[in-house]
């Protein structure tokens, strides 16, 4: 079992140009990681160009070489979770140089769990020499999570200590811990190309989650949609990938142009590209100069396979910070990047390029801002701690509004099922309401203050609105919710509003809403207009005058004439024949019985339907196209039959 989560692991190389990783790798694993041209024409498997190391108890691990420093910097640095195990080497005959150092500070701020120094080219230098490096290396790595990292000495070109380094690197994969597999699937791309025959490949190392043959996947920035045709994991075609792993995707009707590396494959609506993110970020200064970064600084951000321009805000009104130092920030860019809570990244400075710092993701979605309320002085706090509980309960004390565990997991970045979890059990406390009436999927919480204030902000504006127009019934919902709500989703004011009304402090009849008591008056007003328009329908019977002369009748003016014939539809006592006529539901009924009795023989024309019900052409006419309309009649010609 242990051999398994030890496959789930990648050993990536580090260290300073010429001093020997690649021919290290190829000694290590039989593998020349620098063969690319004969790699590309051999097709997917070998295109990888990353080695699998076997390790003494039978078990692999991934290997991820760079050639050149430069891309190292530019292409591996911000991998955060793509590298598990470093394979810092330092060449004895040259000691630490300058890309060491940089590569080291690199290591360190993308908190890669463990390390291994080969001491490589041994053979180049007497015993003596080479232990004087080792304890070199060992003051170096002195007050650094590598304190305690194995050293050994090797020589790729004699196969000395090759043995002892593979055991070495066992017992580092051994105290390191495996991927998430039950998150959402990332991939950062490293490299994209086409395969004849196959279609597009890209390849990377899983970071979290599984990719399945068949599964729809999204790239990012670009929000792209495509399906994974098929996966293979060190060159053996397999169904599915684990996280850990390193991977090539064959993708589904895409091309290198739309899947570069840079981009990340994800599983979908996983993760919401953003261009400013807060951050503790940490500055580690420029090479020989004491000069502090100050806010506002424009850097290069290097985030998993890619890197960006930005800037640095410092927040809570932090001006600079000196070498060594740690502080929020926000940290903001030219393009999106698909970063989510926990994210490593590096940043290098604009301009000679150099690393001077890198920091750690806290919200990937924060406002736009580099001022700090309490409440997010308590969720940055929570999140930095990884207090995921405190998180939520942050989050959610502080929200306006219903939230949804959505809702939380975006003001978070914790994963969905953690935030459904913890609001379920604020609920189960008392500390939350779990507000009726949503689709399990859109569930929403609330506090017993936000749904007091909530419902009192609804009883107010419709206090206000009856105040301004005494003799109205009500309001429309949307109305309502931009009267006192407008950046409340529809559907959590819909939950508020149903909260409001079971407390008695607002009546939805149909789409209009009233205040139980202001709302009263006009009510009972209508009510009273639409039995006179009634007992004006009844005494009409199959002959009603035009909707004008009604209202002139009642007395009524129009918008009060019509709400109240409105009323009288609901009600079923007056139906709409025509823009022109209303009639009453029992004579309507009598002139549809007369309409059904003459066509029970045969078609007939509107003349004769005409007469049989006894009307004028001026009602007859409205009347049986409001029976085409309702499907008891429908024309054949110039005449009718029954529809049914």
């Amino acid at each position: 079992m242990a051999t398994e989560s030890k496959r789930d692991l990648v050993l990536g190389t580090a260290g300073h140009i010429d001093h020997g990783k690649s021919t290290l790798v190829k000694a290590l694993t039989g593998t020349d990681p620098d063969r690319l041209s004969e790699e590309k024409q051999r097709g997917i498997t070998i295109e990888l160009g990353f080695a699998q190391l076997e390790l003494p108890d039978g078990s692999a691990m991934g290997v991820v070489d760079v050639p050149g420093h430069e891309r190292f910097v530019r292409q591996m640095i911000a991998g955060s979770t793509g590298i598990d195990v470093a394979l810092v080497c330092i060449a004895a005959d040259d000691g630490i140089m300058p890309q060491t150092e940089e590569h080291l500070a690199v290591l360190e701020l993308l908190a890669v769990p463990t390390c291994v120094v080969a001491l490589t080219k041994c053979d180049l230098v007497d015993e003596e020499w080479a232990l004087f490096m080792e304890d070199e290396v060992r003051t170096r790595l002195a007050g650094t999570p590598y304190a305690q990292a194995a050293i050994v000495p090797v020589s790729a070109r004699t196969g000395q200590g090759l043995d002892e380094l593979r055991e070495a690197i066992q017992l580092a994969a051994r105290a390191t811990a495996g991927r998430a597999e039950q998150e959402a699937m990332r991939l950062p791309v490293d490299r994209s190309f086409t395969i004849k025959g196959a279609g597009t490949v890209v390849t990377g190392t899983l970071w979290s989650g599984i990719a399945h043959v068949g599964d729809e996947v999204e790239v990012l920035p670009s929000g792209l949609r495509t399906r994974i045709r098929g996966i293979q994991v060190h060159g053996q075609t397999v169904e599915q990938a684990s996280s850990g792993h390193r991977t090539a995707l064959n993708l589904n009707a895409v091309t290198t142009d739309d899947v570069r590396p840079g981009s990340f494959i994800c599983s979908p609506d996983a993760v919401t590209p953003t261009d400013h993110f807060d951050a503790d970020a940490t500055y580690l200064g420029l090479p020989d100069q004491e000069k502090p970064l100050e806010t506002g600084c424009r850097v290069h951000v290097a985030h998993g396979t890619t890197e960006c321009i930005g800037r640095v805000l410092l927040m809570d009104g932090v001006k600079s910070i000196s070498r060594g130092q740690t502080a929020a920030a926000q940290i903001r860019t030219e393009r999106d990047l698909p970063v989510v809570y926990g994210d490593r990244f590096v940043i290098r400075s604009y301009s000679p390029v150099h690393v001077i710092g890198g920091g750690v993701v806290l919200r990937a979605h924060p406002k736009r801002t580099t001022t700090v309320s309490d409440a997010d002085r308590a969720l940055l706090d929570a999140l930095r701690t990884g207090d995921g509980a405190k998180a939520v309960q942050t989050a959610f004390d502080a929200a306006e509004f219903p939230v949804t565990p959505a809702d939380i997991a975006h003001a978070t970045g914790l994963p969905l099922a953690q935030t459904a979890g913890e609001l379920e059990a604020l609920a189960e406390r008392g500390a939350a309401e779990k507000l009726p009436g949503a689709a399990l999927a859109n569930v929403r919480f609330a506090t017993k203050r936000m749904l007091q204030k909530l419902s009192g902000a609804i009883e107010n504006a419709l206090l206000r609105f009856h105040s301004a127009n005494p003799v109205a019934t009500g309001m429309s919902k949307e109305a309502l919710r931009q009267a006192c709500m407008p950046r409340c989703a529809p559907d959590a004011f819909d939950a508020v509003l149903a909260r409001a009304c079971a407390e008695g402090k607002a009546v939805a009849n149909g789409g209009t809403i009233s205040h139980p008591q202001a709302g009263a008056g006009a009510r009972k007003l209508e009510e009273g207009n639409a039995e006179k328009l009634a007992e004006l329908l009844a005494a009409a019977g199959p002959k009603p005058p035009t909707v004008a002369d009604l209202l002139k009748q009642a007395d009524l003016a129009a918008k009060q004439g019509y709400k109240a014939l409105g009323l009288l539809e609901k009600q079923g006592r007056a139906i709409k024949a025509s823009e022109e006529f209303y009639f009453d539901a029992a004579a309507l009924a009598a002139l549809e019985q007369a309409v059904r009795a003459a066509l029970a023989n045969g078609p007939a024309s509107a003349a004769d339907l005409k007469d049989a019900m006894g009307l004028s052409r001026k009602h007859a006419i409205p009347v049986l196209e409001h029976f085409d309309d309702t499907g008891v009649t429908r024309r054949v010609g110039d005449a009718r039959e029954l529809a049914s």
